[in-house]
């Protein structure tokens, strides 16, 4: 994967152009069909099940992903790239943040 052509940097600046979750969902619909941003929603949530140490069977059985997807995932979670786990670990860290503020 070439990170460093025109194409694929200005993606990643669109990418993170982003402001809203409303201009995510509206970028992310033109650029995916329905199938293909619930495979990437199912595969995060994959990822999520991998890092609690789900069997994956229980993970193919909740997302209905392939056992072929989610051992690419769980390549892909503990290889060197770590997008995966950036990500996850974000997510967890907002939402343990608003569960405090909404808790005060």
């Amino acid at each position: 994967m070439n990170w460093k052509n025109t194409e694929n940097k200005r993606f990643i600046q669109a990418i993170l152009a982003l402001k809203t979750a409303d201009e995510a969902r509206h970028f992310l619909r033109d650029l995916m069909t329905a199938k293909e941003i619930e495979e990437f929603g199912k595969r995060l949530k994959a990822a999520e099940m991998l890092m609690e140490k789900a069997p994956y069977l229980v993970i193919e059985k909740e997302t209905g992903l392939s056992s072929t997807t989610v051992a690419r995932v769980a390549k892909w979670l503990n290889g060197k790239e770590g997008g995966y786990k950036i990500i996850i670990e974000r997510l967890h860290h907002h939402s343990s943040v608003q569960l405090r503020r909404e808790m005060s």
